[in-house]
């Protein structure tokens, strides 16, 4: 018997996965029929992960340039805090600071990507026939992008809209609707989405600038609803105190972006953030059509717009949106199709 030959490089900077069965064993006999999608990396079939499993693309470099001065302002906030506890318990101030700077490697931690999925996205585990049904058509999209399945976790929402999210470090989530009333390709091709956002660091790269972005949004909050709340001459003196400091916070968020952007780009702050998302739902849409995944995404986002009621609304609401619309996107689908 001639020994077993070892994988070849393929010569790409990708390295094979771990063969489950040599011998090429078939998929388990209780598994769902694979409906109109073919599943090619199953067991025996042996896949080819890409060396680098992240990138960070343009757009999540965007996502976090533009979130710089609320990082400002927010570090201001903890280091004040870390001041007064200095002052008061004896705790020194860097302690806070340092703190809240390393708690973003959070994004990354499992057990708090569990909580964020559970009581911040409304996500739930799927159940076995969920999993049976979702599980071989996310192996058979990772497998087509060279990227590890495992490393991510995936979830349901109980939703009856179309709808797929992605978040943190390495959640992925749909709706119990996609779930059971898409066909295997269509589904396939919202999970490519996903994952796109995944691979080009969109997802952190938004919850870094969300987290880091907290406090002085707290701060903010807080002083707004003193501002708002029921002014008696007994709490004048600490309602003006609040509006001052209200005011000094906010002054302080000019006064930082401002200093890195300019007058004209701290205007345009809010429209430039809106535009990013819409550029990274393009760029997650182009991941999944550079799969071959873009007839049948294209097809999913005609079903978007069929469910859709006509939007009528005003130009700065569409240069706010997050989302392009579906005729933007199909238009950049084109050239795939």
């Amino acid at each position: 018997m001639s020994p077993t030959p070892l994988p070849q490089d393929p010569g790409d900077g990708r390295v094979p996965s771990p063969d489950p069965d040599p011998a090429g064993a078939a998929p388990p006999a209780d598994a769902p029929p694979p409906d109109d999608l073919v599943y090619e990396h199953g067991p025996g079939r042996r896949v080819y992960y890409a060396a680098r499993q992240r990138r960070m693309d343009l757009t999540a470099l965007g996502q976090l340039a533009l979130a710089l001065p609320a990082f400002l302002t927010s570090a201001l906030v903890v280091l004040l805090i870390g001041v007064l506890l200095d002052i008061g318990p004896g705790v020194p101030f860097w302690i806070p600071l340092s703190l809240w700077t390393a708690s973003g490697a959070l994004v990354f931690h499992r057990p708090t990507e569990d909580l964020l999925a559970r009581y911040l996205f409304g996500l739930r585990r799927p159940m076995p026939q969920e999993a049976a049904r979702l599980e071989p058509v996310w192996r058979e999209v990772t497998a087509v992008a060279g990227v590890d399945g495992a490393r991510y976790r995936l979830w349901v929402q109980e939703s009856e809209g179309l709808n797929a999210l992605a978040a943190a470090g390495h959640i992925v989530g749909v709706t119990r609707y996609a779930l059971h009333q898409l066909s295997s390709r269509r589904l396939a091709a919202v999970l490519a989405h996903e994952l796109g956002h995944h691979t080009g660091g969109h997802t952190w790269s938004l919850l870094l600038c969300h987290w880091y972005g907290l406090p002085g949004r707290l701060v903010r909050r807080a002083l707004r609803a003193l501002a708002l709340s029921l002014v008696t001459p007994a709490r004048c003196a600490f309602y003006v105190a609040g509006g001052v400091l209200l005011l000094a916070l906010g002054g302080l968020d000019s006064a930082v972006a401002r200093m890195l952007y300019g007058l004209p780009l701290l205007l345009a702050l809010p429209y430039l953030s809106a535009a990013v998302g819409r550029r990274a739902e393009l760029r997650a849409d182009r991941h999944a059509a550079v799969l071959g995944f873009a007839p049948d995404l294209a097809e999913v986002l005609e079903m978007l717009h069929a469910d859709e009621p006509p939007a009528q609304t005003s130009v700065p609401a569409r240069l706010l949106a997050t989302h392009p619309d579906v005729p933007t996107r199909l238009h950049h689908l084109r050239r795939y199709l």
